[in-house]
């Protein structure tokens, strides 16, 4: 893959050989994101779990304290006082029967997670083959399938993110934007880090995180040292 001169720059600043404290890797992460915009500062954290057994999986979801530093629209689908209340806590779309078609037949995707109330999920269920491979599927771990939809609202649009394990047995996640200071990427990062390693499945023999990578979305990796999780 050919990188352009930007990215060359970056990449002559970092250490490919060593794994960086988390501070340091941050610092590293943000003097080496020179795009014109505001770039994503992302997560990559391979780990030694094997996704195809169900009691080796990770899935859940934590609130950012400094948020993503972009703006998370949110559809709920619910019926009756639910409804009202999605919309009182600034919900951008809120639903039922009414959206399945939309989604399936017009392929309407304007929102980034989806909350819906235990009674729709047999409405939802219809959606799975659109939003489940788009990773949009309302799941109770993450905390999208709720009575509580004021809470479940609120703690999206305060930075909640959802961490899985893709194919690969990869988490990726944003951990803030290339503006943010160090300490609230810091701060991000660290609860992130909590989170995983709380999620540690207990089934799993042997090195849990074998490598975490920062990079911003147009930058270079900068690994970080798994020696404290």
């Amino acid at each position: 893959m050919k990188h352009g001169k930007k990215y060359t720059e970056a990449a002559k600043q970092i250490d490919r050989a060593t794994a960086y404290e988390a501070a340091d890797a941050i610092a590293l992460v943000k003097k080496t994101a020179t795009a014109k915009f505001d770039e994503t500062i992302e997560c990559h954290i391979r780990t030694g779990c094997d996704g195809r057994h169900a009691d080796q999986q990770i899935r859940g979801a934590v609130v950012l304290p400094n948020g993503t530093g972009r703006t998370t629209r949110v559809l709920v689908f619910a019926k009756g006082d639910k409804l009202t209340e999605a919309e009182a806590a600034g919900a951008d779309y809120v639903g039922g029967d009414e959206l399945i078609p939309k989604i399936q037949n017009e392929g309407w995707l304007d929102f980034d997670v989806v909350v819906a109330t235990p009674d729709m999920m047999g409405v939802v269920g219809r959606l799975g083959k659109v939003l489940g491979p788009k990773g949009l599927m309302p799941n109770p771990k993450a905390g999208t399938v709720t009575m509580d939809v004021t809470k479940a609202v609120n703690d999206i649009k305060a930075g909640k993110i959802e961490y899985r394990l893709d194919k690969t047995n990869i988490i990726h996640v944003p951990v803030g934007k290339a503006s943010f200071s160090e300490e609230k990427l810091q701060e991000n990062f660290n609860t992130l880090m909590e989170a995983i390693v709380k999620a540690k499945p207990s089934a799993l023999k042997g090195q849990y995180l074998r490598s975490i990578v920062l990079a911003s979305t147009m930058g270079p990796g900068v690994k970080v040292s798994t020696a404290k999780y």
